[in-house]
């Protein structure tokens, strides 16, 4: 029993403690090459806030580089492969980072335009599912069967679990791409998904997971860029940091389709994306990918939260809803996504208030 705890603490430990070290050492070399590349984030828009001033991009770099050095090493080792992960689906996450990796570089260095911002996260979405990252079936929770908790399962066909996948990897990208507003914002809440997802596949996976591992080296990798990442961040994840919402699809798929757990982690992202697309669609008839600072973090800012806060509320919030699904069956996790839907919109109803009484007390002055 004894060895089987050393081992499992070998196996897990070593690839984290490895990526964390190796991400701290990465991240100030980075930044240094993108003060050189002139890739740096101006303070040329008003939602843009840098205390500083002009802050170096290209860390998504840092992120993206230990996670596939490390993830290298513990496929070498043979810690990725298990009866779940296959050698065609370890490739398809690492040629998915490196796509994303150069896209990011291209946006960064220039701007590209929206069109040509989607091809690389569609790229990657495409080349994952080819290989084999896709889902094969949801448990369906209002009815009894033979899947999770005596649940019944609802199986896709070939063709529609390839579009069903594909979407839901440009989906949570394009979530965490929109969530990027603030220091240490997508980094924290990336590391708090994806220690979430590791402990969840101790529980549903097979032993000593390849996502588990996976889900590790993702921690480590991010974790040791937040330090450099927090208010008042020293350097930004750029364009890169689709590769967060890149492995969090991933590892949710892989996992045994975790989808659920991966929708509370990340839901009121979700929602707030849902929410200021279609308002930008129907109510002001713009493009739905132009920026503005109408996010919920912006809004919370606005209220009076200070950077800090807001970044630490939406931690809160993600751990709080994340971990609840650890514990939860099927139908208990509809209510949790149910309560996480009620607790987005008296968020809203909060802000709306505030935003009035702020409009009454100018038309008073």
């Amino acid at each position: 029993m004894l060895e089987t705890i050393n081992n499992s603490i070998f196996f897990y430990i070593i690839p984290f403690i490895l990526a964390l070290g190796l991400s701290l050492i990465l991240t100030p070399l980075v930044k240094k090459l993108a003060v050189k590349w002139r890739l740096v984030d101006e303070q040329d828009e008003p939602r843009k806030q840098h205390p500083s001033g002009a802050v170096p991009l290209l860390g998504g770099w840092a992120v993206i580089c230990s996670f596939l050095l490390v993830g290298s090493l513990a496929w070498a080792a043979g810690w990725l492969t298990d009866a779940r992960i296959g050698n065609l689906q370890i490739l398809a996450v690492f040629i998915g980072a490196v796509i994303i990796a150069i896209g990011g570089l291209l946006d960064d260095k220039y701007r590209l335009k929206a069109w040509q911002q989607f091809v690389w996260p569609t790229a990657a979405a495409l080349v994952a599912v080819g290989l084999g990252v896709k889902v094969g079936y949801v448990t369906n929770p209002f009815l009894s069967g033979t899947g999770p908790y005596g649940r019944s399962l609802f199986y896709f066909g070939p063709a529609l679990g390839m579009v069903f996948s594909f979407l839901w990897l440009l989906g949570m990208m394009y979530t965490v791409k929109f969530l990027d507003g603030l220091d240490g914002l997508v980094t924290g809440i990336g590391a708090i998904g994806s220690v979430i997802l590791f402990t969840v596949s101790l529980f549903w996976d097979v032993p000593l997971s390849g996502t588990s591992v996976m889900a590790l080296i993702l921690t480590g990798s991010l974790l040791g860029f937040l330090p450099f990442n927090w208010h008042p961040a020293k350097i930004f994840l750029g364009e890169s940091s689709l590769f967060i919402g890149f492995m969090l699809g991933v590892l949710s798929i892989i996992s045994g389709a975790k989808l659920a757990t991966a929708l509370l982690i990340i839901g009121i992202p979700i929602l707030d994306v849902i929410w200021v697309i279609l308002r930008r669609i129907f109510r002001e008839k713009k493009s739905p990918f132009m920026a503005d600072r109408k996010h919920l973090h912006f809004r919370l800012l606005d209220m009076g939260l200070s950077h800090r806060q807001v970044v630490v509320l939406l931690y809160f919030l993600t751990a709080l809803f994340g971990t609840s699904s650890i514990f939860l069956q099927s139908q208990q996790k509809v209510l949790a996504l149910a309560i996480l839907i009620v607790v987005m919109l008296a968020i809203v109803v909060i802000i709306l208030k505030r935003y009035r009484e702020k409009s009454l007390n100018n038309s008073y002055e």
